[in-house]
C-alpha cells in the first residue's frame, strides 16, 4: 500500500457514516444477539478458537451480519477475503479461489471468503462455490436477508451452520445510541449531545430492530442540529421526529416478509379473527403491496375456507375488486377492508376441498369405466345398450331418485364434506338424507406454536452415532427419568445447559444433541470424574464437546461463576450438598430470568428399610428397627435431614417458584454376597450400614443381622421402595 492509497483510506473512514464507523470491532462491542454470540455459545466459542466452518448468517438489515463477519476477519489467523454478490461474478470467485490455494500451498493459511448478500448470486455462481467448499480450499461465511433454505443452493446450505439474527430489541438499540453519543474515536463523545428520554425512546421504537436506521436517524439529527450559546447540541423529541419520521417496515415483495405476511393475513382471515386481519392488511398497504394481489388472495380465500357456507362470499369480494378497480389508491383501500372484514367474520367451510381429493381419486384408481346408465345413449343404444337402466331423477318425487352415479370401483366414496356452517348446513342435512351411510363428521384439530430458531447445522453422523450410542448405555429407568427431565425444559438448539453432578454422562450426552448451536458446560465433583468425562468426549469434534469442569455448588468454578443459563439440569445434585439453600441460591444466580431448571433427586429418608425385608427375631427385633431409624433421623447428615417441605420452602426463599413431583419407586433387586458386604463393609472411608448400626447395637448382634440377611434373602430377589423428587421451575 502506497503512501497515497493508506491517506485515501484514512479519508474515507474518517467521512464514513456513522453507522459504518461504529461497527463493532472485536465480539466485546458486540450489541444484541445472544441467542448465538451469549456466553458458551457455539459461534462465540468458535470465533474465540478461530475454529470456524462454513457458515451463513440470515436476518433482516441492521442486525449485525456484516459486522460479525468483520469482526471474524479482525479475530482469525485465516487469510480474508470479502466480496459483495451484488457486485461480483464468477470472474471475482475465481480470483479468490485462486488466492486461496496460493496461500495454503506456499503459507499453509487457511482462507475465509465472506459474501454479502450471497442470496444475490445465481445457481451456476453459487455451484462455483460449491467445490471449492466441499475440498476446504475456502470456508464459506455467507450473509443474506432472505431464508437460504428458498435462495441459496441446497448443497451449500448443507454444508454450512446457519445462524439466524433477530431484530435488536429496543434496549439493545438505546445501548447503541450510548455508545454512539460517548465514543469519542467514532461517534460524538468530543461534541456535546443532550439528548431527552422522550427523543431517545421515539428513535428506539421507530427503529424497528435496524440499529443502521437508528444511527442514520441520529447523525441527521446531530448534524443539521446548531448547538446553543454554550456549544450543546439539543436533541428534543420533534428533532427525533424529523431525522425518523416513518417507522421502517421489513417488507420485501419477493422475499421472506412478503410471503410470511400473506401468510398471517390469510391465516387470520380464515381464522375469523377481523383484528389480526385488519393489522396484517394494514401492514401490507403501508409497505407497499400491490392491492391486487391481496384481493387475489382474498377471491381464492372466498372459496377455499368459505364456499356454500356464504354463497355470497365471493360475490362480495369480487364486488370489491371491481369498485377497487374503478376507484384506485387511497379511497380503494376502503373495499380491500370491505373484503377483508366481510371473509374474515363470515361462516367457514373448506367443503370445495373435495373436488381435490377427486382429483387424487382420478390420479390413483386405476381407470374406471363410465357405468352403463350414464353413458351417452344418442349413438348406440342399441347396439350397445349405453343408458340402459338410467333413472330420470324429474320424474320422479322431489325429483330426485336413490341412484348410483360413481363408477363401481369407487361405490361409497365421499368427496363432498358439506360444513354446518352459515347457508351449507341446510345443503349438509339434504346431503346427508340422501347418502346411504350418513357422512362422519369432520373433526378439527389445535395447532401449537414453537420459539425463533434461531440456528441450524448440517448432519453429522459421526456425533449423532457416537451420542446415540453413549445415550444407549444408561439403564432403562435412569433412561426415562433423563428423558422426562428434558421433556420438561423445552430447549432450543442455541441454548446454554448446565448440567451438574454430570460423573455419569447421562444427562450431558443429550443435552449436546438437544443444543447444538449452543453449549453445554457439565460440572462434576471430582476432578477424575471431569477427567473420564472428558475422555468419553475426546472422539467429539472439539467444539462440540462439553466443557467439562468440577467442583460443587458451594464452590462454583470460576469460568462460570458470572454466565447465566437457560437451563440447569441435574440428577441427585443436593441430596448430598450439607447447606441446600446456599446451593439452591447458587442455581438461581446461575439462571437467566426467564430460564427453567429440571432436578432428580432421591429423598434418602424415604428409602427402603432393610429391616423390613424379613421377619425379626423378638429378642433384638426392636432394638435393629431403632438402631436402623436413627439413621433416617440424624439432624447432623446433610443425606437424611431434609424432606420435600425443606426443598420447596428453600427454592420459596431464593424467589424460585418450582413444582414438585413426589413419586414413590419399587424396582427389584437382588440380594447378592457383593451388596451384603458392602452394607457391612469395615471401611472408614465411606459409613457403611453396619457402622451406622454400631451406635446401637453390640457387634455380636450386628454379626446376628448380617448372618440373618444371609441366612433369609442371600441371592433372592426382593422389591426395594425408594422415593424421588422432579423438581421444576
Amino acid at each position: 500500500m502506497n503512501l497515497f492509497e493508506n491517506h485515501r483510506q484514512q479519508i474515507t473512514a474518517s467521512e464514513a457514516p456513522l453507522a459504518d464507523r461504529l461497527r463493532p470491532r472485536h465480539l466485546d462491542e458486540f450489541i444484541g444477539q445472544e441467542h448465538i454470540l451469549g456466553q458458551g455459545r457455539l459461534l462465540r466459542r468458535a470465533i474465540q478458537a478461530d475454529r470456524l466452518s462454513s457458515l451463513i448468517f440470515y436476518g433482516p438489515p441492521g442486525t449485525g451480519k456484516t459486522t460479525l463477519a468483520r469482526i471474524i476477519a479482525n479475530t482469525t489467523n485465516a487469510h480474508f477475503i470479502a466480496i459483495n454478490a451484488v457486485l461480483a461474478g464468477v470472474k471475482e470467485i475465481r480470483e479468490a479461489i485462486e488466492t486461496a490455494q496460493t496461500q495454503r500451498g506456499y503459507h499453509n493459511q487457511r482462507t475465509i471468503l465472506f459474501v454479502d448478500e450471497v442470496h444475490r448470486f445465481n445457481k451456476s455462481q453459487q455451484d462455483a462455490l460449491l467445490p471449492w467448499v466441499e475440498n476446504g480450499t475456502i470456508i464459506l461465511i455467507g450473509a443474506t436477508t432472505e431464508n437460504p433454505f428458498f435462495e441459496v443452493n441446497k448443497a451449500l446450505v448443507s454444508r454450512s451452520r446457519l445462524f439466524q439474527l433477530k431484530p435488536l430489541t429496543e434496549a439493545d438499540l438505546r445501548r447503541v445510541l450510548e455508545q454512539a453519543i460517548s465514543d469519542r474515536q467514532r461517534g460524538y463523545g468530543n461534541l456535546k449531545v443532550n439528548i431527552t428520554e422522550e427523543a431517545i425512546a421515539h428513535l428506539a421504537n421507530v427503529a424497528n430492530g435496524d440499529a443502521r436506521s437508528l444511527l442514520n436517524a441520529l447523525e441527521l439529527a446531530v448534524e443539521t442540529t446548531e448547538p446553543d450559546e454554550n456549544g450543546a447540541i439539543a436533541i428534543t423529541l420533534s428533532v427525533a421526529e424529523e431525522s425518523i419520521q416513518q417507522r421502517a417496515v421489513l417488507y420485501d415483495k419477493e422475499g421472506d416478509a412478503h410471503f410470511d405476511t400473506i401468510s398471517a393475513f390469510i391465516k387470520s382471515v380464515r381464522g375469523s379473527d377481523p383484528d389480526a386481519a385488519l393489522y396484517w392488511l394494514a401492514k401490507m398497504v403501508y409497505a407497499g403491496e400491490d392491492s391486487r394481489f391481496i384481493l387475489r388472495r382474498l377471491l381464492i380465500l372466498a372459496s377455499e375456507d368459505i364456499g356454500l357456507a356464504d354463497p355470497q362470499a365471493v360475490v362480495v369480494v369480487n364486488a370489491c375488486a371491481e369498485a377497487f378497480d374503478r376507484i384506485g389508491l387511497p379511497e380503494g383501500r376502503y373495499h380491500l377492508a370491505q373484503a377483508t372484514l366481510y371473509l374474515a367474520n363470515a361462516p367457514k367451510s373448506n367443503s370445495l376441498m373435495g373436488f381435490f381429493d377427486a382429483i387424487a381419486a382420478v390420479e390413483q384408481e386405476r381407470q374406471s369405466d363410465v357405468p352403463n346408465p350414464l353413458k351417452d345413449s344418442n349413438r348406440d343404444k342399441k347396439g350397445f345398450g349405453h343408458g340402459a337402466g338410467y333413472l330420470y331423477p324429474h320424474a320422479y318425487r322431489d325429483h330426485w331418485i336413490e341412484q348410483q352415479y360413481l363408477p363401481s370401483s369407487l361405490q361409497g366414496q365421499i368427496f363432498y364434506q358439506p360444513s354446518d356452517q352459515g347457508a351449507e348446513a341446510t345443503i349438509k342435512l339434504q346431503v346427508e338424507r340422501r347418502r346411504e351411510a350418513q357422512l362422519a363428521a369432520m373433526v378439527s384439530g389445535v395447532a401449537i406454536e414453537l420459539p425463533e430458531i434461531l440456528t441450524f447445522s448440517p448432519k453429522d453422523n459421526k456425533n449423532d452415532h457416537w451420542l446415540q450410542r453413549t445415550i444407549g448405555q444408561a439403564g432403562e429407568r435412569l433412561a426415562k427419568i433423563r428423558d422426562r427431565l428434558f421433556s420438561k425444559l423445552l430447549l432450543q438448539r442455541h441454548d446454554v445447559v448446565l448440567n451438574l453432578n454430570a460423573a455419569t454422562g447421562l444427562l450431558t450426552w443429550e443435552a449436546l444433541r438437544s443444543v447444538s448451536e449452543g453449549g453445554v458446560y457439565a460440572l462434576t465433583y471430582q476432578e477424575s470424574e471431569a477427567i473420564a468425562l472428558q475422555e468419553q468426549a475426546a472422539s467429539l469434534s472439539e467444539l462440540l464437546r462439553p466443557i467439562v469442569l468440577y467442583g460443587s455448588l458451594t464452590e462454583i468454578p470460576k469460568a462460570i461463576a458470572s454466565m447465566r443459563f437457560e437451563a440447569i439440569i441435574a440428577y441427585n445434585t443436593l441430596m448430598r450438598e450439607p447447606d441446600k439453600l446456599a446451593c439452591i441460591q447458587q442455581l438461581a444466580n446461575l439462571l437467566q430470568p426467564d430460564g427453567k431448571i429440571a432436578l432428580y433427586e432421591s429423598i434418602p429418608k424415604h428409602t427402603q428399610r432393610i429391616y423390613l425385608l424379613l421377619d425379626l427375631p423378638d429378642e433384638f427385633g426392636d432394638r435393629w428397627i431403632q438402631a436402623e431409624e436413627e439413621i433416617y433421623a440424624n439432624l447432623d447428615d446433610p443425606m437424611t435431614n431434609w424432606d420435600i417441605d425443606d426443598l420447596r420452602s428453600s427454592f420459596e426463599k431464593v424467589g424460585l417458584k418450582v413444582e414438585i413431583e413426589v413419586e414413590r419407586i419399587t424396582t427389584s433387586i437382588q440380594i447378592s454376597t457383593a451388596l451384603l458386604n458392602r452394607w457391612f463393609s469395615k471401611s472408614q472411608t465411606k459409613p457403611s450400614y453396619a457402622s451406622h448400626l454400631a451406635k446401637f447395637l453390640t457387634n455380636d448382634e450386628i454379626a446376628i443381622t448380617q448372618q440373618l440377611l444371609t441366612n433369609k434373602l442371600l441371592n433372592k430377589t426382593v422389591n426395594w421402595s425408594s422415593t424421588t423428587a422432579m423438581i421444576i421451575h
